[in-house]
Formats: structure tokens, C-alpha cells, sequence
């Protein structure tokens, strides 16, 4: 009896609470005098940096790691509503990176330096360890291909087939039959939320969600 081709896709998804959280902070100001533009920016870069490196541990925290770009100098003439050039105006900033793993203290420090001149919290990123994001992606791509075999073994029953065996597993797109997915073979996605209590800033991020999406080929006779 000739064999059927059964090609499907299984995926799944788990949600996990973050580990992590990355803020990026930008230090910089503006004015008519370039010395002066620079030293603010440096001395607020220098501040913000010593607040931070009290709290840098790599495996304690609250900070496990940060890094700080050169400074950024530049400048422009800038127009009024006239269409008129106006004086020149310096520029000057600093980015820095800031990982937390405690997520109070995270609170705290940002309330503290968003309130200093020339500071601005670009954002937050929200993330699994490198240990438990591997484990999730792990179990993941594992529960995904349960899943495209329970599909599978649901189509060769609704066909009166049996013996279904899998002859190839692949991640989406590669089994050469041009299907196509929005979902790679394992990923992490990330979302953030974080509201104002009394008392305080507080943070509430969302679980990350990891996915995984494989292709398999199964036959059934």
C-alpha cells in the first residue's frame, strides 16, 4: 500500500516572569558655550556613573553589569519660526547602559536619577537570564514537535492511516516545499509594563513569552 505524505507545523509557547532589566540613559546638554556644554555633560556622566558602580556586582547585584559610550560633541545653527538662522548651539551627550537584576532597587534608582538636570531614561528591556532562556527555548522546540506529532497522528486518523512515522524535522521553511512562518525555531519576545504607586516608582513587567515553530514530515500507510 502506497505511503501518505502528512507535512505540518507545531508550536508552542510558555511564559516566563523576567530575570533582568537594561536601562539606557542618556546624559546631555545643550547651549551657546561648547566648554561649558561639555563639562555639565561630563560632570553629570560622572555622577551617574559612581551612583552606579556602588551597586555593580556581577553576581549579587542590584547591578550586574553597565557600560558608558565616549561623550558626543556636535553642533548646528538652528532656524526660528522667521525662517532666520539663529546662534550656534552645542551639543553634548553621553549613553549609558545599566543592567539590574532587582527590580526595587531598579525602581528606586531610576526615580532618583530622572530627577537630575540633563538626565533622560531612554527605556527599559526586560530578559531571561542566558541560562533560563536557553532551558526555555529548549522546552520549548520540544513541546513544539509533540505538537506537530499529535497533529499529524490527528490527520492519519481522520484518513484511516496508520503507522505514521516522522521522516524529517526541520526549522520553519527549510523542508524545501516553500512554506513559510513568522516564527523562528525558537525565540524570546519582550514586553514591559510599570506604573506609579505611592511611595514611589514600581515596576511591573510582564512575563516573557518564548516561542518555538518546527516543520515536520511524517508518512503513514
Amino acid at each position: 500500500m502506497a505511503e501518505t505524505v502528512i507535512t505540518v507545523q507545531g508550536s508552542y509557547d510558555s511564559f516566563h516572569p523576567a530575570e533582568r532589566a537594561t536601562v539606557t540613559v542618556t546624559v546631555g546638554f545643550e547651549g551657546p558655550e561648547r566648554s561649558s556644554v561639555v563639562a555639565g555633560t561630563t560632570q553629570g556622566t560622572t555622577a551617574l556613573v559612581a551612583g552606579i558602580a556602588a551597586r555593580h556586582d556581577p553576581s549579587h547585584g542590584p547591578v550586574t553589569w553597565y557600560s558608558t559610550d565616549r561623550i558626543r560633541v556636535w553642533s548646528n545653527r538652528p532656524f526660528n519660526d522667521k525662517g532666520e538662522q539663529k546662534p550656534l548651539v552645542h551639543h553634548a551627550s553621553t549613553t549609558t547602559r545599566v543592567k539590574f537584576r532587582d527590580f526595587d532597587d531598579l525602581a528606586v534608582w531610576v526615580e532618583r536619577a530622572a530627577a537630575h538636570r540633563g538626565v533622560r531614561i531612554d527605556g527599559i528591556e526586560w530578559a531571561l537570564t542566558a541560562q533560563t532562556k536557553q532551558g526555555a527555548i529548549g522546552a520549548a522546540r520540544t513541546r513544539a514537535v509533540e505538537e506537530a506529532r499529535r497533529k499529524a497522528e490527528t490527520y492519519a486518523g481522520a484518513l484511516g492511516l496508520g503507522d505514521l512515522r516522522c521522516v524529517a524535522v526541520a526549522d520553519p521553511g527549510m523542508l524545501g516545499d516553500n512554506t513559510t512562518s513568522t516564527s523562528g525555531g525558537g525565540q524570546a519576545m519582550f514586553s514591559r509594563a510599570a506604573k506609579a504607586e505611592a511611595g514611589g516608582l514600581a515596576f511591573t513587567p510582564e512575563d516573557i513569552a518564548v516561542s518555538a515553530t518546527v516543520d515536520a514530515r511524517f508518512v503513514a500507510g
